[in-house]
């Protein structure tokens, strides 16, 4: 079958779409990336989607449109995606669209365990004539999950060792890493969000320099590490707190940094810069010592990175730097995949199990009380009988 996956994550960097070929399902799942596209989201687009994620700025007015003018964009992204690889639209099988987060509240009451994703499926459904699987999450949260981390599930299928502990690490907005041991099975992997990943460093960008994100970490690099700073963000509660959990931009958002600004008046923009690029290095190999390391060892374990974070240059080198020198640090490219591509391979996955009926949450993974099918189904509309 021939699918796109669609992702756009809390960075909201732009709209990644891939489009893939896939065969069987399960662990006899095989896929191919034929062609990736992203969609960059306008500065203008950007700030209102940060609008409707602030609980305080937010109305419901905004969110009711921006779920439609999303599905615009998404049906957009999956158009420029076919046109690049010379396909016409209707040879789509299925599209896969994780949506845009615009809240993650996990909670151990039922009734206040709850996320939204908005992009409305039905105009992507509608417009590229065919069936579409969206709204992952709630369904994981509904078995008493967190709804994250969703992609745990596909890393096991695809990447998976014999020989290696492996350490699949996604740095978008969030960090988020998925643990599989060596000759594991499903039940035996666990993942969980590392904390900050690309968001505090990008809003510091935009709030003091203007840019969408620091290149290659070089303005990080410009600048040193105000100590005060490094030692507060490390007694951050998150840290320390068990998995599974998951968090997002209602922990390390917008308000997260002006609080920072804040308290740090005089500091050096690209001080601060550089303390929060730690701040993310640091967060990801604690995570590590605290909660993988005591479990697996260090020998025999290879990390590797994907997103956007896997493009700073000094991020990589820090996060390195703070693990021990047994520990092998490589990137997806190096296993067969694609750091830019990863996320929204694996929603297309997600989706081809869903269409299935097959289970593709990891409940080591999300705290789930069982394994369920994630995802509804938007079926095709112009495949409607009179």
């Amino acid at each position: 079958m021939l699918a796109i996956g669609l992702m756009s994550g809390t960075s909201l960097d732009g709209i990644d779409a891939a489009l893939v070929k896939i065969n069987g399902y399960g662990t006899e799942t095989a896929v191919q990336l034929m062609e990736m596209v992203t969609l960059p989201i306008d500065e203008e687009l950007k700030e209102r989607i940060k609008t409707a994620c602030d609980p305080v700025e937010s109305n419901v007015p905004l969110i009711c449109q921006l779920n439609t003018e999303l599905g615009y964009q998404f049906l957009k992204a999956c158009q420029i995606l076919c046109q690049k690889a010379g396909i016409e639209e209707k040879s789509i099988d299925f599209v896969a669209s994780h949506g845009q987060t615009i809240w993650h509240s996990p909670d151990s009451d039922p009734a206040k365990n709850s996320t939204l994703q908005i992009g409305e499926p039905s105009i992507i459904a509608y417009g590229l004539q065919t069936k579409v699987v969206a709204d992952f999450r709630v369904m994981d949260m509904a078995a008493g999950g967190q709804g994250a981390p969703l992609v745990p599930y596909t890393d096991y299928l695809l990447y998976q060792s014999d020989s290696k502990n492996r350490l699949l690490q996604n740095i978008g907005g969030i960090g988020n890493v998925t643990v599989l041991p060596k000759s594991g099975s499903l039940n035996e992997l666990y993942a969980f969000d590392t904390g900050p990943g690309n968001m505090v460093i990008d809003e510091l960008m935009v709030q003091l320099f203007g840019q969408p994100y620091d290149a290659f970490g070089e303005t990080a690099r410009a600048g040193a590490i105000i100590p005060t700073l490094q030692k507060e963000l490390r007694t951050h509660f998150y840290l320390s707190q068990q998995p599974p959990k998951s968090t997002g931009r209602e922990l390390f958002g917008k308000h997260f940094v002006q609080q920072l600004l804040t308290k740090y008046p005089e500091a050096a923009p690209e001080d601060l810069v550089r303390t929060l690029t730690d701040f993310t290095a640091f967060s990801i190999a604690d995570s590590y010592q605290r909660f993988i390391f005591p479990q697996l060892g260090t020998n025999d374990l290879e990390v590797i990175l994907s997103g956007g974070g896997a493009h700073n240059h000094l991020l990589i080198e820090l996060i390195q730097g703070y693990l021990p020198e047994s520990v092998a640090v490589g990137t997806q490219d190096d296993i067969g995949g694609s750091n830019d591509a990863k996320e929204a391979v694996a929603f297309a996955i997600l989706g081809n199990e869903t269409l299935h009926s097959r289970v593709n949450n990891a409940p080591a993974a999300t705290g789930a009380a069982q394994g369920v099918i994630l995802g509804k189904i938007i079926p095709n509309p112009w495949e409607a009988k009179m």
